[in-house]
């Protein structure tokens, strides 16, 4: 159904091998939908008014895992989709999400996922999003994701993002709402090399008394890329919030992080910390008294970093 490059596609962004045999999966190819299947607690559904699709977990679900890739290999596409994801009371899910464009041609191929969930009382979320870009054309992989997160009481919700190679441009943002006793875990991974272009957004409210939010950003700039972190974290009652940034920056690239608090309320904690370096030269000559090369060494320091 699908061809080798597809296939190359789904295992950098969702390590599949191939279209799983069971399960709530959704695929989107080159701006169309071409496979959806639902489960009994998990029902995947087509917008009928734009591109995208509606995503109802059932309350009480005990444990789903949902994948809906998206891949793009013809050069010149611009696709933007629309998926609302609606996690009933109780519910504990993971969803695996992500893009991947293979561009040979010469033309821009961009890829703009909107994404809202509204996570119900005391759900568990697990959210994935994994980018990636290849191919040997002059055309530019261009991924901007949005994602906006409701979070009723007691739900949690744990984000992970990567930004693999291959992405020329990209501008994340993210926006949530934790409500009382809500919490939010955001991790996000982002690696630029050549002269590729990353801005990464998010807005944080925590709204309801005991709601927590933990941000991490880890970050690899290389050759003459830009990096832009902006988390912005406003504690409006009884809360506790925490933001982290660690980039590593090499040869020419440049690194920006703007990290912002607002306490709205005498007993909201929060806390922010940034660091931005080089990788220690004796990290490297330590690996390298192991048997490595100085280029394997800064490779190992560079995934362990990243993992």
């Amino acid at each position: 159904m699908i061809g080798e490059v597809e296939k190359k596609l789904l295992k950098e962004i969702a390590n599949l091998d191939d279209i799983p045999a069971e399960g709530a999966f959704s695929l989107r190819a080159d701006g169309e939908g071409v496979l959806l299947r639902s489960t009994k607690n998990v029902q995947i559904t087509r917008k009928t008014d734009k591109p995208g699709i509606n995503i109802h977990v059932a309350p009480g679900t005990v444990f789903e895992s949902v994948h809906i890739p998206v891949v793009l290999t013809e050069s010149g596409l611009t696709d933007v989709v629309y998926n609302d994801f609606y996690i009933g009371e109780d519910a504990t899910v993971e969803i695996v999400a992500g893009c991947g464009i293979h561009n040979c041609g010469c033309d821009t191929t961009q890829h703009d996922g909107i994404h809202t969930f509204y996570v119900g009382k005391n759900a568990n979320l697990t959210y994935v999003e994994n980018h990636y870009g290849d191919g040997d054309g002059e055309g530019k992989r261009i991924l901007n994701p949005q994602t906006i997160v409701y979070m009723e009481e007691g739900a949690k919700v744990t984000m992970d993002t990567s930004q693999i190679r291959g992405v020329d441009d990209t501008k994340r943002y993210t926006k949530c709402i934790v409500g009382k006793g809500g919490d939010l875990v955001i991790t996000e991974k982002l690696l630029t090399h050549g002269d590729q272009h990353a801005d990464s957004n998010m807005e944080v409210e925590l709204n309801g008394e005991g709601a927590s939010a933990s941000i991490t950003s880890r970050s690899v700039a290389q050759d003459e890329s830009y990096q832009v972190f902006y988390p912005r974290l406003s504690g409006n009652c009884a809360c506790f919030g925490h933001v982290t940034c660690d980039a590593i920056i090499m040869d020419k690239a440049k690194v920006r992080a703007i990290p912002e608090l607002t306490a709205n309320h005498v007993d909201a904690q929060l806390i922010h910390e940034a660091a931005i370096g080089k990788i220690a030269g004796e990290q490297i000559l330590k690996l390298m008294t192991l048997g490595l090369t100085a280029e394997k060494a800064e490779q190992e320091i560079l995934d362990g970093f990243l993992r």
